[in-house]
């Protein structure tokens, strides 16, 4: 069973394009068994972004939609590798996109393997842009079912496209073959988008690639997720307060303060730990042990000098006396003496 769906990234330029493109190839999730598992109708996976780049140019429209986005994913379930994926993604964007560039990645980086298609809005023979209307979605859906079947793989319902049945929603398509909690699955894209991320802005563009919205306002408390299958979540209805907006803000802040590069490994501890360090038994050894170290540096302190003269003395036994000192009864006698004397 494979699932079609089209990711709406609202930045369309140059930029935008040569960022999906980038996070699509990324190494750790295409490359499996040590062969990157990618192809390219009409164009070379390694170059595509400059060959898109050249017809745009070559038909001077540089402007308006950039490109489309879609993921092609499979059930967990399904007996398929990712070598097959790939050739099953490839057939389908032949039979979508004609005459276009289209770049076929394959992910294996998640319990379930999946295409991302980046389509170059204008076609590289007639220079005409491709065009998506709402039902374009349900129509693709119905290609991506008759492929599938076509090598062995189970489908959903069939689309009957009678008025008096309402149309299977995007998030009622993808409710349909999950096989664990959507929150769970949220959670762990919130991961791998933060493993690639250096800022919030870099956070909220990799979810976008994945499917997913983020409403991440500084006027609001919580920060809330648009899931593809259409459910919403707070931050505060992850299981884990790493999530929530004041935590993720700081994790952004220590990155930026000491110049975290994306996909390095995180802390043993967590970054968070890294954010609030904990005084442990050994660190605080080890803060006592510089403490006693510095101590024993420190020269002794200069004592003051004291008079021999007895008045002298005297005069000292009484102060410590008016300050609450006990004093030996040969000096309290010899002081009560001296006393009467004056």
């Amino acid at each position: 069973m494979a699932t079609f769906n089209r990711i709406r990234n609202k930045k369309q330029s140059g930029g935008a394009l040569h960022g999906v493109i980038q996070y699509v190839l990324r190494d750790s999730k295409t490359i499996h068994d040590g062969h990157r598992v990618t192809s390219g109708l009409d164009c070379c996976p390694q170059t595509a972004f400059a060959e898109m780049m050249t017809t745009k140019q070559n038909f001077r429209k540089t402007d308006g939609v950039f490109f489309y986005h879609y993921v092609q994913s499979f059930h967990k379930n399904e007996r398929i590798t990712p070598e097959q994926a790939n050739q099953i993604g490839l057939e389908l964007a032949a039979k979508l996109f004609p005459g276009h560039e289209v770049l076929v990645a394959t992910h294996t980086d998640t319990d379930e393997i999946h295409n991302h298609f980046v389509v170059n809005s204008v076609g590289h023979k007639t220079g005409k842009k491709l065009h998506q209307s709402p039902t374009s979605l349900m129509e693709q859906r119905k290609v991506n079912d008759e492929i599938c079947r076509a090598h062995g793989l189970n489908v959903l319902e069939p689309y009957t496209g009678q008025k008096k049945k309402k149309g299977m929603k995007a998030g009622e398509y993808r409710a349909a073959m999950r096989g664990e909690s959507w929150k769970f699955v949220l959670i762990k894209a919130i991961e791998d988008a933060l493993y690639y991320s250096d800022t919030r802005e870099h956070f909220i563009q990799n979810m976008e690639y994945e499917g997913y919205r983020v409403s991440w306002r500084d006027d609001r408390k919580y920060i809330t997720f648009t899931c593809p299958n259409g459910m919403k979540c707070r931050d505060r209805s992850l299981h884990d307060d790493t999530y929530l907006k004041e935590n993720l803000e700081k994790l952004f802040e220590y990155r930026r303060v000491y110049g975290f590069t994306p996909q390095t490994p995180e802390p043993e501890m967590g970054w968070l730990s890294q954010i609030y360090p904990q005084h442990s038994v050994a660190s605080d050894a080890v803060r006592l042990g510089k403490d006693l170290e510095d101590m024993s540096n420190t020269p002794p302190p200069v004592q003051p000098y004291v008079h021999a003269d007895s008045r002298q003395k005297r005069r000292e036994r009484l102060k410590k006396l008016a300050q609450g000192h006990k004093l030996q009864s040969e000096e309290q006698e010899e002081t009560q003496t001296w006393s009467q004397k004056l």
